[in-house]
């Protein structure tokens, strides 16, 4: 673990000049501001447009948690009525006004209320698990970005490197008279390097302002805004063994929770559609008067439920547990999925943890001193122009293979960190 952390300091170290020269290769306008991947981190957490969705989930899952585990509002029903009372032989007798009023109250099956409640509490947890998932994959995709964004402006200040040697090195050359074909034929060769190593600088270029566009995005911010990136060393640790990160995502992944939650929601589910089987109950006082010739009034109690004679319950017990059948298969997908993303990423990490174990500490300072020494004997002639071109392809291909192994090795470890937990993330160094 030391020897993997001294490594990579080293070669980290043996870049810095290429990250100071960075700023100038990538930035077209002034930077505004110096900041780390972990601010960047906390503005998009803060600031980012999606997170507005996630909670209002949340808002309205607990708005109907509140209406979950209420009883139906009261009615209130009135009459009005004209009475007219005959005797046998069809004489009127009497002739007044009538009126009725009642309050009637639903209630529901006994667990019923508590069913609802338990369906609108998985709701709430599924909103707060998806923001957390997004909260998640949201920090780790601006840390992604962010040391995509350095790695982008190391190569592109190396490549510039290269390109302006060959650039000094082509003015020196035209200026000077050709003697036969070979000089005219290097100067040539120089030029097409001139104008490859020129591309790939472009090239970097344009994948470090990708990557500040969408880091832009990401934290709500004006997609132009310019920012200079710190990068704090890291501990690259080995990771746990594999199936302690598998135990660890069973527990943790944010997809296998909230296929789990659903899984726990349609067993409440189940229960609720077996408890309609029974009829809700609906009661309620009731009070009367008539007027036509004698008064009569009427006092009691109204109770009505439904009869169960067209339409049951049964499909809705059978669609219920169909549905729980689908979670679980859901489920089992996910978990295996999930255990085939851990161990390709805990593999991944791995390689190039091995990888870089077998670089020398001070590789890319000797290429670049090699690409150096090349470019003044060549000038003398002591450098046939075939060394000298493959030593400054070897200075920028070394750079490159340094710097996306380590950017690799990186994102295997935010991919481990999403899938099994924060516990496993690289932590800066002191």
């Amino acid at each position: 673990m030391k020897r993997t952390m001294i490594r990579s300091l080293t070669l980290m170290s043996a870049l810095g000049c290429a990250a100071l020269s960075a700023r100038a290769a990538v930035a077209p306008g002034a930077i505004t501001n110096v900041v780390t991947i972990e601010i960047l981190v906390a503005e998009a957490l803060e600031n980012n447009p999606e997170l507005k969705f996630y909670r209002a989930e949340i808002a309205a899952a607990k708005a109907g948690r509140k209406t979950a585990g209420l009883l139906p509002n009261p009615e209130v029903s009135t009459q009005l009525r004209q009475k007219r009372a005959y005797d046998t032989s069809r004489t009127l007798t009497g002739e007044g006004a009538g009126w009725a009023v009642s309050v009637s109250q639903t209630f529901e099956w006994p667990g019923r209320l508590g069913l609802r409640k338990s369906i609108a509490n998985q709701e709430i947890e599924l909103a707060e698990l998806g923001l957390a998932r997004f909260q998640s994959a949201l920090g780790g995709r601006m840390r992604e970005l962010g040391h995509r964004h350095v790695s982008a402006q190391r190569k592109a200040a190396a490549s510039r490197e290269v390109a302006d040697r060959f650039q000094t090195l082509l003015g020196i050359l035209v200026q000077r008279d050709p003697a036969g074909l070979t000089p005219v034929l290097e100067t040539r060769i120089i030029e097409a390097n001139t104008l490859t190593y020129q591309r790939r600088a472009g090239a970097a270029v344009q994948e470090a302002q990708e990557a500040l566009l969408e880091l832009n995005q990401l934290r709500g911010q004006p997609v132009q805004a310019q920012v200079e990136i710190l990068v704090a060393p890291v501990d690259l640790r080995p990771p746990e063994p594999i199936e302690f990160l598998l135990s660890r995502a069973r527990t943790n992944n944010f997809e296998l929770r909230l296929r789990q939650a659903e899984l726990v929601q349609q067993g409440f589910k189940i229960s609720l559609a077996r408890n309609e089987r029974y009829p809700a109950i609906t009661a309620g006082p009731f009070f009367s008067s008539e007027k036509a010739g004698d008064r009569e009034k009427s006092v009691g109690i109204a109770l009505s439920f439904p009869l169960p004679l067209w339409k049951g319950n049964q499909s809705s017990i059978e669609i219920a547990e169909a549905r729980r059948v689908q979670a679980e298969a859901s489920f089992a997908a996910a978990l295996r999925e999930v255990e085939r993303k851990v161990v390709s990423a805990a593999l991944a990490y791995r390689v190039k943890l091995a990888e870089m174990e077998r670089w020398r500490l001070d590789a890319v300072e000797k290429f670049r001193e090699a690409a150096e020494l090349a470019d003044r004997h060549y000038r003398l002639g002591a450098v046939p122009v075939a060394t000298y071109v493959e030593l400054q392809r070897q200075y920028l291909d070394a750079v490159e293979a340094l710097l996306a192994t380590k950017e690799e090795a990186l994102e295997a470890a935010e991919q481990l960190e999403l899938l099994a937990g924060p516990a496993l993330s690289p932590i800066p160094l002191p």
